[in-house]
């Protein structure tokens, strides 16, 4: 996720530099045709209402784009939440009983958080995560497919092991259940953003319309005297480019990106917190952010 510091100008450009040397060569080609041939000129009025156009589509697109980043975010905090009422139920409802059974949810549910983040990004969901497992529960789940919903599968075991020695009523599994499937919903809702494809027509639509223009208004400037045009038309059509590169990178908030939710870092403040919960000295090493984004 990107911090509220500066962002070097090298990153803002990386991923445009292609679209600015087409702009330059459009530009230099333009004013040399215009220099030895007669070419019909474009008035400005139609230039600005095709600019006017792409302006309310990528408008449009940045807004459902953030959409997406937002609801992501929303639902890795309804996470957070529902990890620390699991520990505290948890704590609440048995006491000083069965204290092994409690510790080991608590733990795996650390585990759960780090594997699922890891998981949305393609990543190796187990790595990092032996230390909160036992060896014979880390082996079972290694063979799942969907590691995190493995692990949840082993929360309602134990929840189940916990009702059967009596430890916790009727009401208290109930309510010990309902966090797991709300945990289980969250995890549904963030892989539902990760699998579901943006319309890539969308994105490649309205590439070419920003060429299109870029094209227009080339034609446009060609009477401006000198080379000034040239500067002025990547002037002008640079945050064409960089807007819509920045509605891209938001739509997918778990591409292991700077721009995505930052899932570790997340993860990492449940890991303090639910250790705390237990009383455990033994707490993480905060993550490390970066100049300008954390992960």
């Amino acid at each position: 996720m990107l911090l509220t510091t500066k962002i070097p100008i090298g990153y803002i450009f990386k991923n445009t530099k292609k679209d600015m040397f087409f702009v330059f060569c459009v530009a230099v080609l333009t004013v040399l045709i215009y220099r030895y041939y007669d070419i019909a000129n474009i008035p400005p009025n139609i230039t600005g209402l095709v600019g006017t156009s792409i302006s309310l589509v990528i408008a449009f697109k940045l807004s459902q784009s953030y959409e997406r980043w937002w609801e992501a975010r929303k639902i890795w905090g309804a996470i957070v939440n529902d990890s620390r009422t699991l520990v505290l139920q948890l704590r609440s409802f048995t006491k000083s009983q069965e204290s092994e059974v409690v510790n080991r949810m608590a733990e795996r549910q650390i585990a759960w958080c780090y594997s699922l983040g890891q998981s949305l990004r393609n990543l190796s969901p187990v790595e990092g995560v032996d230390d909160f497992l036992l060896p014979d529960e880390l082996e079972k789940v290694k063979k799942h497919k969907n590691v995190p919903l493995g692990l949840l599968d082993y929360h309602s075991l134990d929840l189940s092991t916990l009702h059967g020695s009596k430890s916790i009523n009727d009401y208290q599994q109930m309510q010990l259940d309902k966090t797991i499937v709300r945990l289980c919903e969250s995890m549904g809702k963030a892989e539902r953003i990760k699998n579901t494809v943006f319309p890539t027509t969308y994105r490649l639509f309205l590439h070419w319309f920003i060429y299109i223009f870029v094209i227009l208004l080339s034609i446009t400037l060609a009477e401006t005297d000198g080379y000034g045009d040239i500067p002025l038309l990547m002037l002008i059509t640079a945050p064409f480019f960089l807007l819509e590169k920045t509605a891209y990178f938001l739509q997918d908030p778990f591409e292991n990106r700077p721009t995505d939710i930052s899932v570790t870092l997340i993860a990492n403040s449940i890991h303090t917190n639910i250790r705390q919960l237990m009383d455990s000295t033994d707490l993480p090493v905060a993550i490390e952010k970066g100049d300008f984004y954390v992960m």
